[in-house]
Formats: structure tokens, C-alpha cells, sequence
């Protein structure tokens, strides 16, 4: 579960919650493994989903930055892209991940496992259930 798969620099996606803590705090509040992923990254990617949630948890107060910003600061800091795979496809692969209610979740780790790319995340329910997920 905390293994980066090790064939070759991937793609890396990462969860909604790493891209806060990485414009809060930089890499202090990653595992060293989720640092060494992220520094080793061949593309750091997003699933277009995260900006809706990071606008969602500006709105309802959870975070101070809104999702503009936040996302700016890291495109640039870290040369982080959002998914161009097509979106139809991601929620088409999102169906089938029952073992969830959160829509967010379920677009997160459909994009990431449409490309079967690793997902940096802290979230113990993604950890159990996709297996490419790793913290």
C-alpha cells in the first residue's frame, strides 16, 4: 500500500488532500515515499475532478485558497498537469467503483486506473480499494 511502483518513472497522480498539503507546507506533511514519488515523477497529474473539489471545499469553508490560485501556484511550482484523457471514459471506469459513495473519490481514482498510474493519497479507503494507491 505505501510501495511506488518501481518500473521506470510513471506518471504520478495525486489526491486533492496532497495538492492542499503541498501549497500549505510544501512536501513537509508527505511520508518520504510520497516525496521521492513526486521528485521522481515522470508527469504529475490531477483528474479534472480535483479543481471542482478544491472549489467545493472553498465554498463550504474547508480550505482558504480558492482552487484557482492553489492550482496556479503548483502548475508552476511543480509542473503539475491536469488528465487529458477523456472524461466520458474516466466516468464510464468510475461506475465501477462501488466500494465508495463519494463522487470525487470515484472520478480520482477511475482516472488515475484508466492509465493504471500510481495515486498519492493519505485516504484509507482509496488505499484498501485501489491498488496502485500508495502514502
Amino acid at each position: 500500500m505505501s510501495a511506488v511502483p518501481t518500473a521506470g518513472p510513471l506518471p504520478v497522480y495525486l489526491d486533492t488532500h496532497v495538492l492542499v498539503w503541498l501549497y500549505q507546507d510544501g512536501v513537509s506533511r508527505l511520508t518520504p515515499t510520497g516525496s521521492h514519488a513526486i521528485d521522481a515523477a515522470e508527469r504529475l497529474l490531477i483528474s479534472p475532478i480535483v479543481e471542482l473539489e478544491l472549489a467545493h471545499l472553498h465554498e463550504i469553508g474547508r480550505i482558504n485558497c480558492d482552487a484557482a490560485t492553489l492550482l496556479d501556484v503548483l502548475r508552476r511550482e511543480l509542473d503539475l498537469e491536469t488528465c487529458k484523457r477523456p472524461f466520458a471514459s474516466v466516468v464510464g471506469a468510475a461506475v465501477d467503483q462501488t466500494w465508495t459513495r463519494d463522487p470525487f473519490d470515484r472520478l480520482i481514482v477511475a482516472q488515475a486506473a484508466h492509465g493504471k498510474a500510481p495515486l498519492l493519497t493519505a485516504d484509507r479507503n482509496i488505499l484498501v480499494h485501489y491498488a496502485r494507491a500508495f502514502w
